[in-house]
């Protein structure tokens, strides 16, 4: 099966949203593939290294508080 990486990427950015802690941090348990390259994007910090979550740069933040709201917003204010 072909897949759109792109989507994809979209998707783990938009859950990484309802991960954050401690202002940007976000815990790094997705696909190592999209996570380097949200990184190549600079969306998020080197996903490479022992500490277990990244930090979401200022773009990648406001992206991914972006695709929460469209790919998974229900539209009714809930």
């Amino acid at each position: 099966m072909n897949l759109d990486l792109e989507k994809i990427d979209d998707a783990i950015l938009a859950l990484l949203q309802l991960c954050l802690h401690d202002g940007d941090r976000v815990w790094k348990t997705f696909d190592w593939d999209a996570m380097n390259r949200l990184h190549a994007k600079g969306l998020i910090s080197e996903p490479v290294g022992k500490a277990k979550s990244v930090a979401l740069t200022e773009r990648g933040m406001a992206e991914s508080t972006r695709l929460l709201v469209q790919l998974f917003g229900s539209g009714n204010g809930k």
